[in-house]
């Protein structure tokens, strides 16, 4: 044992003789070192042999993340935005000349309540001022029936209508109220120049009043659409009312509005609304060619006056092709015209010889096309007493007529 613990102790003794040796020497080592560095930089410096690349390598680095910050944040910056646009400008234009129209209808004394009842609520345009005067244009079924009619301005009163005149057929009437406090007359565009696609706005008081002065954006979907319209309720069409179909949300309530093109003028009047639950973004308005001239009766007539051949017409485009040759018998080269369903009895129609499938092609040498041609040349054209003459087809042959045109009849 004594041998072990001496040879282990001799070994203790160098190793630890051998590390103090080894530090020495690495301070020694380290001492000179540094004196050889500090000699040296001067002259390494000098020559480009020492630069501070780390620091310069910081400096680049923390310029590209300023770079890559400001391009992150440059879309935050503030900035001025113009929240005009042509639709608020339109409806800014027009939207204080479409007001609420009120059906006012006198209850019976046998009634639980006595006085006028509100039986309905439409809209209405301020078109015109003269004088101390405001003329309103409005639908027809808006004021049918009744015994008082008022009208709500965009300030919220409302005061008292007369009834100028209303048409049946068009679905328009005109009301006359005080000028009084109003300042904002809508414009009557051209309707003739809408195209497809265009883009509209309807504004009215749907659902009522509480709903006044709602704006609608859509569409024209069509333009120059025939509907078959029921004017005496006996299940048949007694006429076919031209309108402009559109996609802009027409509900009960905007009858008798505004339906304005980006401009904010006036191009039709808001009159109805396919009420199907299966059916969804179709609206029609009656156009403002169809209107003007209306109105015009109206205001100084009371009523309007048409001349009428005393026929009922479909146009060829509205049945199967086939039918042209096998049922009407139409040569192949004629593809467009109205063809006669039927002749009242008494009527210069009659008198003149027209047949029912008798297919009008031409008045007077101007090209018929459709049912809305044959229409607007009676209605802008000619007047009644006029004589016209009528080319039109039977049995595949060409034929010509004579009619002298008589008052439109009432429904």
């Amino acid at each position: 044992m004594g041998y072990y613990n001496d040879h282990m102790e001799n070994e203790n003794n160098r190793s630890r003789k051998r590390r103090r040796n080894t530090g020495l020497a690495g301070f020694v080592g380290a001492v000179i070192g540094a004196v050889l560095v500090m000699v040296a930089m001067p002259f390494l410096s000098g020559n480009g042999w020492f630069s501070s690349s780390a620091g310069g390598q910081e400096e680049n680095n923390a310029e590209e993340e300023t770079v890559q910050n400001d391009e992150l944040f440059a879309g935050e910056q503030n900035v001025s935005v113009n929240v005009n646009s042509d639709i608020t400008d339109a409806v800014n234009n027009v939207s204080d000349a479409v007001v609420g129209v009120f059906n006012l209808q006198r209850s019976e004394f046998w009634q639980d309540e006595q006085g006028t009842q509100n039986q309905g609520t439409g809209s209405g345009v301020i078109y015109k001022v003269e004088g101390d005067s405001a003329f309103v244009v409005t639908n027809h079924h808006v004021i049918e029936g009744a015994s008082q009619v008022e009208v709500s301005l965009s300030d919220e009163r409302r005061v008292e209508a007369e009834l100028v005149g209303s048409d049946v057929l068009t679905d328009l009437a005109v009301l006359r109220i005080s000028a009084e406090g109003v300042d904002t007359v809508a414009e009557f565009g051209n309707s003739e120049n809408v195209n497809v696609g265009e883009p509209v706005i309807a504004i009215g008081n749907p659902l009522g009043a509480n709903l006044s002065g709602t704006v609608t954006q859509g569409i024209i979907s069509a333009t120059e659409r025939s509907i078959p319209v029921d004017l005496t309720g006996d299940g048949r069409p007694d006429w076919n009312a031209e309108v402009l179909q559109t996609d802009a949300a027409i509900n009960p309530g905007n009858s008798g509005g505004a339906l304005v093109n980006i401009k904010g003028q006036l191009i039709g009047i808001n009159s109805m609304k396919i009420a199907q639950s299966s059916v969804e973004g179709i609206g029609f308005a009656i156009p403002s060619e169809v209107a003007v001239p209306v109105v015009e009766d109206l205001e100084t007539k009371g009523e309007v006056e048409r001349p009428q051949m005393g026929i009922g017409i479909r146009s060829l485009s509205e049945i199967p092709s086939y039918h042209w040759q096998e049922t009407l018998h139409l040569p192949p080269d004629v593809d467009s015209g109205v063809f006669v369903t039927n002749v009242a009895q008494g009527t210069p129609a009659q008198e003149a010889g027209l047949q029912q499938y008798d297919v009008i092609t031409a008045v007077d040498g101007q090209d018929i096309s459709n049912g809305h041609d044959l229409r607007t040349y009676l209605y802008r054209d000619v007047e009644i007493g006029d004589t016209v003459e009528v080319s039109f087809y039977r049995d595949g042959e060409q034929q010509t007529t004579e009619l002298t045109l008589s008052a439109q009849r009432d429904f």
